[in-house]
């Protein structure tokens, strides 16, 4: 059990790195030509380290759970994800406080993000759980 449960999770560390790098990658190119005289309250970096960091503690502890036994992990899904949304508003807490005009763009530049990380988590999940061991 614990091999399988360590080649599921650097696999997933493999393809989060990679799927972070071209995300960012890709973000980064858009904001540099379509985004050029906005000044963002967030880095665009900080952003992706949020979701990366995020994202693979998520997988790490539904993989851990798996692993152990239990293939019912619906509830500790539930749980990450409603934790993962605190989370997101504790991270954009000083963007709301703050007095700046437009939040907008650092609002789509974290949830833009944040929902294509979700999908990517769902899909990881539901590949290794629809193998039998």
């Amino acid at each position: 059990m614990a091999q399988s449960f360590n080649s599921r999770q650097m696999s997933f560390l493999i393809q989060n790195v990679i799927f972070t790098l071209i995300l960012y990658g890709a973000h980064t190119y858009l904001l540099s030509h379509f985004a050029e005289g906005i000044t963002f309250f967030f880095p665009i970096w900080q952003v992706y380290v949020f979701h990366f960091i995020i994202t693979t503690a998520l997988y790490t502890i539904i993989n851990y759970k798996y692993s152990k036994g239990k293939t019912d992990i619906f509830n500790t899904f539930m749980m990450s994800t409603f934790l993962k949304m605190v989370l997101a508003i504790l991270f954009l807490l000083p963007l709301l406080l703050s007095e700046m005009d437009n939040k907008q763009p650092d609002v789509f530049n974290f949830f833009i993000p944040y929902f294509l990380y979700l999908f990517f988590e769902v899909f990881s999940l539901t590949k290794f759980l629809n193998k039998r061991p």
